[in-house]
């Protein structure tokens, strides 16, 4: 297969014409990827000619992918991974000659799914030198007829950042931005400090590829990037690491210098509840450098379940930290995977309780009250006694291992609860919580104690975009392509 323009020979001996690399962004919570730009900039220093596609925002383009003699897709989560397999086939025919390479975590995740698809070429962990290499070999003609991937499919090795290049990428003005708790916005940013995770949190798809490990991006390359996005108007900083303490030495570093030179920036994370116990001496550090508010995967306030899924906490912790934020002046929002196996109505309906009781109403999205357990290939959930006899086998279009509840009445429960948050989006988060608080005592037979007069706590500052990386897409996200 010939990948070039014109003939290999044609396309070597004339300088003029440069190997053209498209890399994609099918969906990163609507913010301008990092994983875009930051090999986009390794691959212009070598040489290469690169396009940007940000599905985010654009549609695919017929001009921007034709010639394209690479085209890259970064698959950073789940909800990516299903928009780019249904945009594979327009992918295709728009650049027939263009070598398919994905990218990411769910790239190395879904290994024999993608290459039954044809992608050609998968990447996992530190990509970048991988995709430098396959391009570079691609420019020079060597374009794998036999089908053995060069390249590893998972790579720790640490890559030589430079400062990434998002001239190629839409306006940061037209990502999701900052809602500040008086209606105020702002522009916001996002770059990552380390990737990977040491942590082994079972359901978590950062750990099949990772496996306890990160790697720090250089604290220089993350100041550069930080100020370019400043200079294009950001506020706000939203660090997208899995844990932004994995390295607490590094992430301090990074916010002293950023707190030096840009005084008036703001900036979110996400941190663990146990982090935020076990460096709690850190937490008025966070809010002096300008943190707003946390992200925790909290998960569960049910201690088995949290113990299934490995997560180190309790939901004794839980509040631990939330009240330890709080003391700081830092905002804590967390996150749920409010169905499971193990979720009972009353569970759920005690989950709801404590949100109330702990005045975080306004704190937590809709969304996160519907998200339903996803198994990936490769999670450590599988590794539980019993608990593969609860699956179905692997569905290429769910991209996991099904699974139904025991009590049907549950499951029904998460549809109606996953409708709401759809159908009540423009609606305040206390309104939202009323209607699901509602149908979640009728699913119990119960009814459901008034909620006038109860403090649905104050408002926090939030990202505007709210689903999240294990959703499922969304018709409107469908629409990129």
């Amino acid at each position: 297969m010939n990948i070039l323009h014109g003939s290999t020979r044609a396309a070597q001996s004339s300088p003029a014409v440069a190997f053209k690399a498209a890399l994609i962004n099918p969906y990163e919570l609507g913010r301008q990827s990092f994983n875009l730009a930051a090999p986009a900039a390794l691959l212009k220093a070598a040489g290469f000619d690169v396009v940007c596609l940000d599905l985010t925002l654009q549609k695919l383009d017929p001009d921007v992918l034709r010639g394209a003699g690479l085209v890259a897709i970064h698959l950073g989560m789940h909800t990516a991974t299903r928009i780019a397999v249904a945009a594979l086939p327009k992918i295709r025919a728009l650049a027939p000659s263009a070598h398919v390479c994905m990218y990411g975590l769910y790239a190395a995740m879904n290994e024999a799914l993608l290459r039954g698809l044809g992608v050609q070429t998968l990447l996992g962990g530190e990509f970048e030198t991988g995709l430098l290499a396959l391009a570079g070999r691609l420019r020079d003609g060597d374009d794998g007829d036999d089908g053995a991937q060069r390249e590893p499919l998972v790579n720790f090795s640490r890559v030589a950042f430079v400062t990434p290049d998002r001239t190629g990428l839409p306006k940061l003005a037209q990502y999701a931005h900052l809602i500040l708790p008086d209606g105020g916005a702002k522009i916001t940013g996002f770059t990552e400090t380390t990737r990977g995770c040491k942590h082994l949190c079972r359901h978590c798809p950062v750990v099949p590829v990772y496996e306890g490990k990160f790697r720090t991006v250089d604290k220089e390359v993350v100041l550069a990037d930080i100020a370019q996005q400043v200079a294009a108007g950001a506020a706000h900083i939203s660090f997208g690491d899995p844990d932004f303490f994995n390295g607490p030495t590094h992430a301090r570093k990074v916010l002293e210098a950023m707190h030096a030179r840009f005084p008036q920036l703001t900036f979110d994370a996400t941190i663990k509840i146990q982090h935020l116990l076990n460096h709690a001496e850190l937490l008025p550090v966070l809010r002096e450098f300008g943190c707003l508010f946390v992200t925790s995967a909290v998960e569960s306030v049910d201690d088995g379940i949290l113990d299934h899924f490995d997560k180190h906490h309790t939901r004794a912790d839980f509040e631990r930290a939330l009240t330890l934020c709080r003391a700081s002046g830092i905002s804590l929002a967390p996150t749920f995977v409010s169905f499971t196996p193990w979720t009972t109505l009353d569970g759920y309906l005690d989950l709801l309780r404590e949100l109330v009781r702990l005045k975080l109403q306004e704190a937590v999205p809709a969304v996160q009250l519907s998200i339903r357990l996803l198994v990936p290939q490769g999670s450590y959930l599988l590794r539980l006694p019993d608990f593969v006899d609860r699956l179905e086998p692997f569905d290429s279009e769910l991209l996991g291992y099904p699974w139904h509840h025991a009590d049907p009445s549950v499951d029904a429960l998460q549809r109606e609860v996953q409708a709401v948050a759809i159908r009540m989006e423009s609606a305040t988060r206390a309104e939202v919580f009323g209607e699901i608080w509602r149908l979640a005592h009728a699913a119990a037979g119960r009814k459901e104690p008034s909620l006038d007069g109860v403090d649905p706590g104050p408002p926090v500052p939030r990202l505007s975009e709210p689903w999240y990386c294990c959703s499922e897409p969304t018709e409107q996200q469908l629409q990129s392509f």
